[in-house]
């Protein structure tokens, strides 16, 4: 009797926690039906993968070159050197080859499955990084992770300015999309360095790859990719080439590109200079960039707030925040301690804050009054611009120091950006191209492509005028009826 007794509490249990389990499901399914929960929980899944797209940028910065220089332990320092330096920059440049194609399949296919395709590439190249015991597998991991952000990246963003329409909503969104990035990079190479030192190089690698394993599955069984059919009602989206010669939107990219080109050539540079200039002690090298997230994160929140209630300003926060970063970078060589290091440094940070945040929600305006509202390929544009940055950055920045020094390059640096400032001006009256839907296909140089996009326009013009669309004279076009 015990032992039947036992049985049936134990089925009991059983039965119990499978009702649990059924009712978090129903739970779940209902905050997807509902449409503000939905963006939520979206928001989550996009910003871990944002969060672990630059946490796995950085998080090599302080375990590749020790483990190189033990694997290579014949090769001279110049060679190691230009190693880490092709190792480091072979995920930005194969990210920019892909972005254009990535940015069209995305605008095809919708943005649940190539962020599903960025996250299973990332883990894949995460796994490699994991157990790679010589160069080439680590540069084929790092190429890989290329390949895994330029659809992650791009259909993340997509999916934020997708989901989130109104306009300060969007900001805020992407603004906390931006806090992830930020905390990854800047988080990531203590957390890589601690875990190398202590618990070898395997560890920080198979964490980061459980956490991508982990938000997989979330975009699995919440968004359900394979089953999403509203793709099929997807407008076409503009071709990157005709977005690519928008100058509201050529302008935008290269603000992008030079606002983060001091990042991305102080990270390989930087250290070394503190080294031979005021004798930094590893520690100090370790946490350089650190502090700079607490500004970065300041800088995110106050664009976010300032656009609310004055987004016909976002090009001068953008115009701002270029002219910041320029006189930090600029003030970096006149450093002599640790300490005021920081102060310069995270000026940087701060100012790249207001840019980005600024200007990507920038971007999906742009497209929304100028061309389509179907986001891939401007985002993959956003991509390619950082892409620029990050892939000269290991490479170039070198050169330029050894060629001109520290001094020059920083000089050089800040005096683009203050330079480029004033091109922003172009967008000071982006705000008033704002059109009501029914005046959309006189700004498209072709008709509304797509049943999704012409049935919105028909349904507002329908409603301005006082009478349903179902019920007036008015019919799709032959190609909207077609499909």
């Amino acid at each position: 009797m015990d032992g039947e007794g036992g049985s049936f509490g134990l089925a009991r249990s059983a039965a119990v926690k499978l009702s649990e389990m059924g009712e978090r499901t129903k739970q779940l399914g209902s905050a997807m039906r509902d449409p503000h929960q939905q963006k939520r929980i979206i928001l989550v899944i996009v910003c871990v993968a944002l969060l672990l797209d630059n946490m796995l940028y950085m998080v090599i910065v302080p375990i590749i070159p020790d483990y190189l220089a033990d694997l290579e332990n014949k090769s001279n320092k110049d060679n190691l050197d230009i190693q880490i330096g092709v190792l480091f920059a072979s995920k930005a440049i194969l990210q920019l080859l892909v972005n254009p194609l990535s940015g069209t399949f995305i605008d095809r296919v919708g943005y649940d499955i190539p962020l599903l395709i960025g996250l299973t590439v990332m883990f894949v190249s995460t796994c490699i990084f994991a157990f790679a015991e010589n160069y080439a597998t680590l540069f084929v991991a790092r190429s890989l992770q290329g390949l895994g952000s330029a659809f992650a990246d791009t259909s993340g963003f997509a999916m934020i300015a997708d989901k989130y329409t109104e306009e300060a909503e969007r900001s805020r969104a992407l603004g906390i999309s931006l806090a992830f990035i930020s905390f990854g990079s800047l988080v990531a190479p203590p957390f890589g360095g601690v875990l190398y030192e202590f618990a070898g190089k395997r560890v920080p690698f198979i964490v980061l790859a459980s956490v991508c394993l982990a938000d997989g599955f979330l975009l699995l069984t919440v968004i359900k990719p394979f089953s999403n059919r509203t793709r099929e009602n997807m407008p076409v989206g503009t071709p990157i080439y005709r977005l690519m010669i928008d100058p509201y939107i050529a302008v935008v990219a290269g603000a992008l590109t030079v606002a983060n080109i001091p990042l991305a050539f102080l990270e390989p540079t930087i250290a070394n200079w503190m080294e031979t200039t005021m004798h930094s002690t590893q520690w100090e090298m370790g946490l350089t960039w650190l502090p700079a997230f607490f500004p970065h994160v300041l800088g995110v929140f106050i664009t976010v707030k300032l656009a609310a209630k004055n987004p016909h300003l976002q090009w001068f926060y953008g115009a701002l925040g270029m002219v910041i970063i320029g006189a930090s970078s600029c003030t970096v060589p006149a450093c002599k301690t640790f300490g005021q290091l920081i102060a310069p440094l995270c000026g940087i940070c701060f100012g790249i804050a207001l840019v980005d945040t600024a200007l990507l929600p920038t971007l999906a305006f742009l497209v929304d009054v100028r061309h389509v509202s179907v986001y891939g390929s401007v985002y993959a544009i956003a991509d390619i611009s950082y892409s620029i940055a990050y892939a000269m950055g290991p490479i170039v920045a070198g050169q330029i120091v050894h060629n001109l020094g520290f001094v020059q390059l920083n000089l050089g640096m800040g005096l683009v950006n203050v330079l480029y400032a004033p091109a922003l001006l172009l967008l000071r009256n982006v705000c008033q191209m704002k059109p009501s839907y029914s005046e959309r296909d006189n700004l498209l140089d072709e008709a509304p492509q797509g049943l999704y996009d012409t049935i919105k326009m028909e349904e507002v013009r329908a409603k301005k005028k006082g009478y349903s669309s179902s019920g007036n004279s008015h019919s799709l076009p032959p190609s909207a009826q077609k499909k």
